[in-house]
């Protein structure tokens, strides 16, 4: 009996002291948050406008096109410096000429893919500007000719949850 009694309080020892070692090793709620999905709300989003978000610790911009941007998309094929969007800078479904599944809602990682600094929205130039180094990058995310910057900016993963969601970090197809 005192042998029994010896080894249960031993095991029970022994536990009790690698617990909270193995239990550090698990990511924490934060840690899982940061690489969740995360679902905008885009209800509300006006032609014209773009809202940050964030994922994965990253800044990610949804832009609601107007037709004049979507148009003016087509007018830079000269001026970008992947008109085709072949370098893999986006999921299989975004690679078109506007880099979107829908025309009019642009998704991109708002991350200047020279030094990692934040474009600037310019809707009246139609275009983002990085002011760090001078990168211009057009409304499908396309960098231009002869700038800093090397590749076009990072279209995530996403899907359309409804008209006025969408789902930035995973798409229903698997793409």
């Amino acid at each position: 009996m005192i042998i029994g009694t010896t080894v249960a309080g031993g095991v029970a020892g022994v536990a009790a002291a690698v617990y909270p070692f193995a239990s550090s090793m698990t990511p924490s709620d934060r840690a899982k948050a940061a690489g969740a999905p995360v679902e905008v709300d885009i209800s509300r989003l006006e032609p014209g406008q773009k809202i940050d978000v964030e994922w994965q610790g990253k800044v990610v911009w949804v832009v609601k096109r107007t037709q004049e941007m979507i148009e003016s998309v087509a007018k830079s094929d000269a001026l970008v410096a992947d008109p085709e969007s072949g370098s893999n800078q986006q999921p299989g479904y975004a690679k078109n000429k506007l880099r979107s599944i829908k025309p009019d809602v642009f998704v991109a990682v708002g991350i200047c893919s020279h030094l990692g600094c934040s474009p600037t929205f310019k809707p009246e130039d139609n275009m983002f500007y990085c002011p760090c180094h001078g990168s211009k990058f057009d409304l499908a995310g396309r960098v231009y000719k002869g700038v800093p910057a090397p590749t076009n900016l990072i279209v995530p993963q996403h899907t359309f949850l409804s008209e006025g969601k969408i789902l930035v970090g995973e798409d229903q197809k698997g793409a």
